[in-house]
């Protein structure tokens, strides 16, 4: 079974940065994209960032282009967000995902870690 562990969430003040882990583990060798989604209270999940594992292939939501980079570490089956001059809007749970191609969609990834929370202050 593929389990997904996110780590590095926490409090910041606006214009910080964070930079959020999800170490994998199991068989992930048939999902070719991870991802990164949030969650914000009253709000669906919205999709942040995309990278295929057997290419260079990067996707991001307009709102946080320029801003957050998602990277991987091939090495260490661990996916990265880097997050920078963060904002209040950027408050949510973060979630990791695998999936099937790369897009910001959730109904193509079906594995999911459960979690970390980002709250940004202003």
């Amino acid at each position: 079974q593929v389990q997904l562990v996110e780590s590095g969430g926490g409090s910041v003040q606006a214009g910080g940065s964070l930079r959020l882990s999800c170490a994998t583990s199991g068989y992930t060798s048939s999902r070719n994209y991870m991802g990164w989604f949030r969650q914000a209270p009253g709000k669906g999940r919205e999709g942040v960032a995309g990278i295929g594992t057997r290419s260079t292939s990067t996707y991001y939501t307009d709102s946080v282009k320029g801003r957050f980079t998602i990277s991987q570490d091939s090495a260490k089956r661990t996916l990265y967000l880097q997050m920078n001059s963060l904002k209040p809007e950027d408050t949510a749970m973060y979630y990791c995902a695998a999936g099937r191609r790369l897009s910001l969609s959730e109904s193509d990834f079906d594995y999911w870690g459960q979690g970390t929370q980002v709250t940004v202050s202003s």
